[in-house]
Parts: C-alpha cells; sequence; structure tokens
C-alpha cells in the first residue's frame, strides 16, 4: 500500500546521516548481502513493522523544533528504494512543509519511482562501496554498474549528493582504491564531498544473535589516524 511504510527503527534526533540535526527513518527490506553490513537484521523485508504515512509524519513534526535551520529528514535502511513508491508521497509531504530531505541508499534500483521519488529529494548519501568491479560483485552481491548508472543519473539531475564509503583495512583500504574514489569525486560535479567512514565491528552482537557468522570478525577495525591520513593525502575529497 503507497499509504504505509514497513519500517526497521526511527531515530529523532541523528546527526551523523545528513546536515544538521535530523529525523531518521530506517526501512526495512534490502536485497545486498554487504560482508561489513552492520545491520543484518534489515534484511528481510517481511521483519520490522508497518506505519501509516500520515503518522510518521506528526512524529516527525513533534521532532521538528530541535532541528534548527540546517536539519531535516533522512530516510536510510535496509535499502530505501525498495519503498520509493510509497517514499514519493512521504517526500511530497515533507518538501510542502519546506523540510529538507535526505535519501541513504546503495544506488541498486533506478526506475520510474525512484526517478520520481529524486524529484524530492535534496540530498543523497550514496554508498560507494567499492571502487574495483570485482570487489563490489563478490563483496555485495551487486554489480558495480548499478550504482554507475545510479551517479550518473543523479549528476544529469544536479542532485547534490555525498558519497560514502566503508574504509576496510586489507579489502578496500589500498592507496589505488582512494585514487579511483577521488577520481570519481572530482569526475561528477554533483559529488560535493566523500565521507570516508572507519569499519567497525560493533554489529557482532547482531550476527551472533540471528545466528549468521560475520564475514569480518577477523578483519582489524579502521583506526581514526587512518582516516586523517586519507584526507591528508587526499584532500579533493572534501
Amino acid at each position: 500500500m503507497c499509504d504505509t511504510l514497513r519500517l526497521h527503527s526511527f531515530q529523532s534526533l541523528g546527526t551523523l546521516d545528513g546536515p544538521g540535526i535530523r529525523a531518521v527513518v530506517f526501512l526495512q527490506g534490502c536485497p545486498l548481502r554487504c560482508i561489513c553490513c552492520h545491520n543484518p537484521d534489515t534484511w528481510d523485508f517481511s521483519g520490522g513493522y508497518e506505519v501509516q504515512i500520515g503518522e510518521l509524519l506528526e512524529k516527525i513534526s513533534r521532532c521538528r523544533p530541535y532541528w534548527g535551520k540546517s536539519g531535516g529528514v533522512t530516510v536510510s535502511g535496509g535499502e530505501p528504494l525498495l519503498q520509493a513508491k510509497q517514499l514519493i508521497k512521504f517526500f511530497k509531504a515533507l518538501k510542502s512543509e519546506g523540510i529538507h530531505t535526505a535519501l541513504d541508499t546503495s544506488g541498486c534500483i533506478l526506475n520510474d519511482d525512484v526517478k520520481e521519488l529524486l524529484k524530492y529529494t535534496d540530498l543523497v548519501l550514496l554508498d560507494y562501496k567499492y571502487t574495483d568491479a570485482d570487489d563490489y560483485l563478490k563483496y555485495t552481491k551487486m554489480d558495480i554498474k548499478k550504482v554507475q548508472s545510479f551517479l550518473s543519473y543523479l549528476n544529469e539531475e544536479k542532485i547534490e549528493t555525498v558519497l560514502r564509503y566503508v574504509f576496510i583495512p586489507g579489502i578496500n583500504s589500498d592507496e589505488e582504491s582512494i585514487k579511483k574514489l577521488q577520481e570519481i569525486k572530482m569526475f561528477y560535479s554533483c559529488v560535493t564531498s566523500v565521507e570516508i567512514l572507519p569499519f567497525r565491528k560493533l554489529c557482532i552482537e547482531k550476527y551472533n544473535e540471528l545466528g549468521i557468522e560475520f564475514p569480518l570478525k577477523d578483519t582489524p577495525e579502521a583506526s581514526k589516524d587512518e582516516i586523517v591520513a586519507i584526507y591528508e593525502k587526499f584532500p579533493d575529497l572534501k
């Protein structure tokens, strides 16, 4: 139904998913199987719970006084593009109230519903997971051409985009990968910055509860110093 969304969770005062203080809506369901995924509990679309869009809008309106001038609403996941048709109505309503909208996505779907949704999207946080095609398929089960096509469309439509890249030691941490990431940022004018996110293992307990082995349980976490060093060596990422 276009009047409901299937949610995983809701965060009223988020500070890590777009500009300012934001309400963050985490949707249920994801077709990817990324080896570094922190939320395996969002994979199954039948999980989570349904909420009426009107009810969600009322909840968001109560958060609005805390946002200040730069805040807004971010929809994340799971993969929000699985519910693009429903999100059109949701984002339309937000825009009618002058609320800044952001979409945190892998860019795995580009159809008419997604294109319509993007008309009401102020910012896309695009998870660009690897710069090598073989790695993309191996570690996410997704063809890199999908995210490339999605990014090209964002560029054509001049939709502000921030690339997000989880830095995983020994997997996508080599200098060549970061150099390619910088080249992508420089090529697409819609990309305003690149967020290098350090790999963490806070999700292991979730995997244990679900009876799933975390593929990167033996991989070291990335340090803050490593991330600082990347930005120093590749200043154009900012």
